[in-house]
């Protein structure tokens, strides 16, 4: 804040819910003219300018949904220097039109939010972003602040180019969530079931569940609602009307779990998501760390869970080939499907692994992932690493690992009697192990490049270039073993409010304030959070308040909304029970 308040261009790397958007609002109080924020989304836009009005300051936006009477008032509101921030999108900047009105305007400050958007190898890549280095020669002395929370080495070095930022001016606030419990499990059946048994956990929690197909959203949550849970579908395919009711509901209803492709969540602000639910792997690491940190961005505990299996790395792995990006592009993207293929498969403290992927060091492990929970237990695997691999050779590296593993464990399939594959050598030599712990092995074994999917042809697998030493015999193979039962539920409810509140006359408090902040938050159509967090109610009820100077000392109310809601609130403490 302080380079950016002399002047100073910076990129800013900090986790989500971590406070980017402070490190460009005070600056563009202590500025003079208006600070203009390039955003991405429409909903991160409004969400963004409703909590500064409630904070009393003076912020708009400029997008398609403003009518032109508005806008031209938000226009002349900038050129007159009465406006503090304005939010727009990249599409709308570039316009000769908008240059033109910032030619008009004192400008204190440009900040280039989801900044990984500027990078080829960022994974939420969109063009226009490409083009903002013109803010740096067409406005010349006009400081600039791009901000996100993912990028790894690669990804910052070309932000830092194409924005033309000093190396100098790189930030980087760590990205650790130590909040946030990460859970990765494999594919048991039917994956629905493990959703529901994970879910359960988090009854009448708000959360977020991702698929990568909008069908597969559509199904999930229509079976969640049979299951007795709220749910509603958010992708590209939907109405806009419906998309934009249902991101409504999320926002202003309390328990609600919206099932999404990653259309859904770039800059919610919603504090208050307990769980992130993955039932299809992302696409890389960074896109896997910004979705899980939608979860407890209010610091209290949240869990992000996964489920994957080698069908997952196979239609990823053939988006990535099927799509019309340069070779270079691909070649990085399947580095990045590696990476997080390897944090799946880890025996190390997944949090451990998270961090070093974006070069941030966590000295010990975690104990708050499963693999430190309930440590992975690791075997000599290179006997079955030679089997795999062996009948990978000899069905002719053209099947996928389910015939594969029909064959080693002596199934009776008509597949196998039709290609003449239970005459073969490997054939019925891997009963040692279930099918689920010859999937483990599989995976393992694309891991670590020993087999790799022809994306090609029809996923089948075929030998890799380092398996030919583990033929021999001339090098050992460790594997992860799988768990033989469903990994035990540990979600801790320590540090939620509801559970921070002991005394059952503390709890009816809660629950009041509550009901009082979703009634006042129906009325000025907003978030409940954008009233009051919970956390910030949760503080109320314990410590009861009984003036405005007292109200003031607690966390999350500033004097616009002591002056709004403060007598209120009291109010409502001074006339309940136990005081």
């Amino acid at each position: 804040m302080e380079r950016v308040v002399s002047g100073g261009d910076c990129l800013v790397l900090m986790p989500t819910g971590g406070g980017k958007s402070i490190c460009y609002q005070v600056p563009a109080l202590c500025r003079p003219g208006v600070a203009v924020v390039i955003s991405p989304l429409i909903a991160l836009m409004q969400d963004q300018v409703t909590a500064l009005r409630l904070a009393g300051v003076e912020a708009a936006a400029l997008n398609s949904t403003v009518d032109p009477y508005e806008a031209r008032d938000i226009e002349g509101r900038m050129r007159a220097g009465t406006l503090d921030l304005v939010y727009v999108a990249p599409e709308r900047l570039l316009t000769a039109q908008f240059q033109d009105l910032l030619d008009n305007c004192r400008i204190a400050l440009f900040a280039i939010d989801e900044a990984h958007c500027v990078s080829q190898w960022g994974h939420d890549f969109r063009p226009e972003y490409m083009q903002l280095h013109i803010l740096g020669e067409r406005f010349p002395g006009v400081p600039r602040i791009a901000l996100t929370a993912t990028a790894d080495g690669p990804t910052r070095q070309d932000i830092l180019k194409r924005l033309d930022l000093p190396a100098d001016g790189l930030f980087i606030a760590g990205f650790d969530r130590p909040n946030i419990r990460y859970s990765i499990d494999t594919k048991r059946g039917n994956v629905r079931q493990q959703l529901t048994r994970f879910l359960k956990d988090h009854a009448r929690e708000a959360g977020i569940v991702y698929c990568l197909s909008r069908a597969k959203v559509e199904e999930t949550a229509a079976w969640l609602c049979t299951q007795g849970f709220t749910a509603l579908p958010y992708h590209a395919g939907l109405e806009k009307d419906v998309r934009a009711a249902n991101q409504h509901r999320f926002l202003t209803d309390d328990g609600l779990v919206i099932v999404a492709t990653i259309a859904f969540g770039m800059g919610i602000d919603k504090p208050d998501v307990r769980f992130v639910a993955h039932l299809d792997m992302p696409k890389s690491i960074e896109a896997y760390y910004q979705e899980t940190g939608r979860a407890g961005r209010d610091g209290l505990p949240a869990e992000a869970w996964m489920a994957y299996g080698l069908q997952d790395v196979v239609k990823i792995s053939q988006f990535i080939e099927n799509s019309d990006a340069p070779d270079a592009q691909k070649r990085v993207e399947r580095q990045k499907l590696d990476a997080l293929l390897g944090l799946a498969e880890t025996a190390r403290c997944r949090r451990q692994v998270l961090l070093e992927y974006f070069d941030d060091v966590l000295a010990e492990p975690c104990g708050n992932c499963d693999t430190c929970l309930e440590p992975v237990e690791t075997f000599d695997g290179t006997e079955a690493a030679r089997k795999a691999l062996s009948c990978v050779y000899r069905t002719g590296e053209m099947f996928g690992a389910a015939h594969i593993i029909d064959v080693l464990l002596g199934g009776n399939t008509d597949r196998i009697r039709k290609f003449g594959h239970d005459s073969i050598s490997t054939y019925g030599i891997g009963e040692e192990f279930s099918r689920n712990e010859w999937r483990s092995i599989f995976r393992q074994l694309v891991t670590q490049g020993l087999l790799s999917v022809d994306i090609a042809g029809h996923g089948g697998l075929k030998l890799g270039p380092d398996c030919r030493p583990v033929l021999r015999g001339d090098r050992s193979v460790d594997l992860r073993r799988e768990a033989a039962h469903e990994p035990k539920s540990r979600t801790s409810r320590a540090g939620k409010p509801r559970q921070e509140l002991e005394d059952p006359a503390d709890l009816d408090l809660f629950e009041a304030l509550r009901k009082r902040r979703a009634d006042l938050a129906r009325e000025q159509n907003v978030p409940p959070y954008v009233v009051f967090h919970d956390r910030t109610l949760a503080e109320m009820a314990t410590s009861r308040p009984s003036s405005l100077d007292q109200m003031a000392g607690i966390n999350g109310v500033g004097a616009s909304k002591l002056e709004r809601y403060g007598d209120e609130f009291l109010a409502i403490v001074a006339s309940h029970p136990g005081v």
